[in-house]
């Protein structure tokens, strides 16, 4: 009886193995490193922020988060940065398109780890992180309000505080409750009525404003999940304990995560991105104005008054300016192509892409699977074939990137 029950066993054993697809001893060499540049560890010190000399002062960082949080700072008083960016749902609001005032036409975007970027929105039209905090404040469907509203609240509100991180208020006698460049054609007017002094003084302050909101948004940081744990034990050379453990399924999605399905690629690195713009043939939304991604964002940021060479940069010299100044500016790899985000807590983050358009991740799989023809421009997508046990196995492996796995 002995030679059949060892031969049943084995044939069991070797079932066991085919079914578990890999084991932590299977990785190879160049998987391990692999995995190990993925892990929050691997994660670079938070760089500096060139264009905002108070990115690190804890007292614009404590301002910045009660501007952050004050719905004060809207034409409605009902909107605040915390509206979209809801902090227990990683600083997004789990809808297909953000909603503050009105409607948008993306997704938003969660902060965990933003500062690493250096491009800001889903096209990147922002190049820091203070200035993309000034864009909804002057969008009709987000904020909804004007600089001159803006530097009254702040300074009738805030006066003391903002005086004290950043200098004296600008002198706003006679200046109207609301105007700005970008408002309606009287606010415009307005705006143009107010002497030269009096809108730099605006100006200044509203910058200023987005410095403090920055200051607030680098102390966003992810936090350690079951994959990060795993990955240090699997570099360590160590059996991972019970909350380090990854499933075999989980593994095998790991396998395919940095090999047959080329997710690495694209989703590098310790926060999962490579902060780059691509073409994944991704449709557009029926009843959506026409979208070109990046290729319109480069225009955009070049012109913009607050990005990195512009006067209301704090950034020593034009060498603080490299991914501005030497950034793609035209061409078919623009069209369409939006930023890499971050797969840490992905799995809690439906809707999927720019606009919402794939309401799982299944959804993603199978358009990633399919690489349909794009709109418009390049797509970078080629067909994935991948069974149902291989597609379920990528998705298990995603769930242990967020904190609450």
């Amino acid at each position: 009886m002995r030679p059949a029950f060892t031969l049943v066993w084995l044939f069991a054993a070797l079932a066991a193995v085919l079914l578990a697809g890999c084991g932590p001893d299977e990785f190879s060499q160049a998987e391990r490193q692999a995995i190990a540049g993925l892990s929050l560890d691997k994660l670079p010190k938070l760089p500096p922020s060139p264009t905002n000399a108070h990115a690190d002062d804890p007292a614009a960082a404590a301002l910045g988060a009660t501007l952050f949080f004050d719905r004060g700072l809207s034409a409605n008083g009902e909107v605040a940065c915390a509206t979209c960016h809801v902090i227990d749902r990683q600083f997004q609001d789990g809808l297909a398109l953000a909603r503050g005032i009105g409607t948008t036409n993306r997704r938003t975007m969660p902060l965990a780890g933003v500062a690493w970027s250096p491009w800001f929105f889903w096209d990147g039209r922002k190049d820091s992180l203070w200035s993309q905090a000034l864009a909804p404040m002057e969008n009709p469907v987000e904020h909804g309000s004007t600089r001159t509203f803006y530097a009254r609240y702040v300074a009738g509100r805030y006066g003391e505080r903002y005086a004290r991180i950043f200098g004296p208020l600008p002198d706003l006698t006679g200046a109207p409750a609301a105007a700005g460049p970008l408002g309606s054609a009287g606010e415009r007017a307005a705006w143009q009525a107010m002497p030269q002094p009096q809108r730099d003084g605006v100006d200044r302050l509203f910058a200023n404003l987005g410095k403090a909101i920055e200051a607030f948004e680098r102390s966003l940081v992810h936090a350690p999940t079951r994959f990060d744990r795993f990955a240090a034990a699997l570099e360590g050379g160590k059996t991972p304990a019970p909350g380090a453990a990854l499933t075999e399924e989980e593994k095998l999605g790991l396998k395919l995560f940095i090999g047959k399905a080329n997710c690495v690629t694209c989703h590098n690195g310790p926060r999962f991105t490579d902060d780059h713009f691509h073409n994944t043939g991704v449709p557009p939304v029926a009843g959506l104005p026409q979208d070109l991604g990046r290729l319109t964002a480069v225009r955009q940021v070049a012109d913009d008054p607050f990005n990195c060479l512009g006067r209301f940069s704090d950034a020593a010299d034009e060498a603080a300016c490299g991914e501005l100044r030497f950034m793609v500016k035209d061409g078919e790899v623009l069209v369409r192509a939006y930023k890499t985000p971050s797969l840490r807590g992905v799995a809690g983050r439906a809707p999927y892409m720019h606009s919402g358009q794939f309401e799982d991740l299944d959804a993603v799989l199978d358009h990633y699977s399919r690489a349909p023809a794009p709109p418009s421009g390049a797509s970078e997508l080629h067909p994935l074939t991948l069974s149902e046990r291989e597609r379920k196995a990528l998705i298990a492996f995603l769930g242990t990137l967020s904190q609450d796995d």
